[in-house]
């Protein structure tokens, strides 16, 4: 897969997934501008590659996902692909939900991945390019304690499919992935402890028909794969990259 001269925007780029598929993107020669909200992760991915750059931004601000297709824009002159890999996450049960936690979910999960792709439209339908979205095995499969976060992920995948019909006429192609539970930061976002992370990575794996956890590498080959123009025929498909989870 051949990236030269094309530019790719992945937001949540600083760790996990996001980082994983900013490497790939640039080691098959992508021009890559990652985003996120901390710097220090930022400038570690960008020290991972030369054509990475990392720009500090919240997906959750619309005026932030018009600076980072700027920023592409002002590096670069071009967007090709946008991965809306960004994501906000909060396990708590119903009576304890607050109105500003759902509000931050679906502002990051839904509204931003919306109005980054809205920015970036008129330069993606010049280069034909493609927009890959990262679900989540729980945007289709049920539980507990996480439900405004798989609603959210669900409202995705709902989307990917709209715009791909949408968009076909335009030369773009929208596809996402929905990993299963993967080894990267997420679980520490939780604010839980070690101990709570082991004990939920433990159950995990007895759910997981192949028995284990997957890894960024595995999950970003798909992203980058839907992302190039040799799948130019695939448009609006939720690929599972979960061991199996979404079976069961």
């Amino acid at each position: 897969m051949d990236f030269q001269h094309r530019v790719v925007i992945v937001t949540g780029g600083g760790t996990g997934i996001g980082r994983a598929a900013a490497l790939q993107f640039a080691e098959a020669g992508a021009q890559v501008l990652i985003t996120g909200r901390r710097e220090e992760p930022l400038a570690q991915t960008a020290g991972g590659h030369p054509n990475i750059v990392g720009l500090v931004a919240d997906l959750s601000q619309p005026d932030d996902t018009q600076r980072m297709v700027e920023e592409a824009l002002r590096r670069w002159s071009r967007v090709d692909v946008v991965v809306n890999n960004a994501a906000a996450m909060a396990q708590q049960a119903l009576e304890e939900v607050q109105a500003k936690t759902v509000t931050r979910i679906f502002a990051t999960n839904v509204l931003g991945p919306t109005m980054l792709v809205q920015a970036a439209l008129p330069h993606l339908e010049r280069s034909r390019g493609a927009i890959v979205n990262v679900s989540s095995t729980y945007g289709s499969k049920a539980a507990p304690q996480i439900s405004h976060y798989a609603a959210s992920k669900a409202a995705l995948e709902q989307l990917t499919r709209c715009w791909a019909l949408e968009l076909a006429a335009r030369g773009i192609r929208v596809n996402a992935v929905a990993p299963g539970p993967t080894e990267t930061p997420a679980l520490s976002n939780f604010g839980l402890s070690p101990g709570e992370i082991e004990e939920i990575k433990r159950r995990e794996v007895q759910m997981i028909p192949m028995a284990r956890r997957g890894n960024p590498e595995e999950v970003a080959r798909w992203i980058v794969r839907l992302a190039s123009p040799i799948e130019d025929w695939i448009t609006g498909q939720v690929i599972a990259v979960d061991g199996g989870l979404s079976l069961t």
